[in-house]
C-alpha cells in the first residue's frame, strides 16, 4: 500500500523499470510462448502496482495517513 508521495514516486519508477524489462524481452525473445511465460510475471506485477497507484491517487491528501517508512 502506498502511504505517501515518496512511495508513490518509487512505485511509479518500479512500474517504468518493469515496463522496460518487458520491452527488452519483446526484442530478444524469439519464441512467443517463452516470451509470454517470461513477461507474465512482470505484467502481473505492473497491474498490481498500477492498482495501488490508482487507490492512492483516489484519496484526497487529507485522507492519507502518512506513516514513517
Amino acid at each position: 500500500m502506498i502511504r505517501n508521495d515518496r512511495e508513490l514516486e518509487a512505485t511509479l519508477e518500479r512500474i517504468r523499470y518493469f515496463q522496460q524489462q518487458v520491452e527488452r524481452l519483446r526484442q530478444v525473445e524469439a519464441n512467443p510462448q517463452n516470451y509470454r511465460l517470461s513477461a507474465g510475471g512482470f505484467l502481473a506485477e505492473i497491474d498490481r502496482m498500477n492498482l495501488e497507484v490508482r487507490e492512492f491517487l483516489w484519496l484526497h491528501p487529507s485522507e492519507v495517513k502518512e506513516q514513517a517508512a
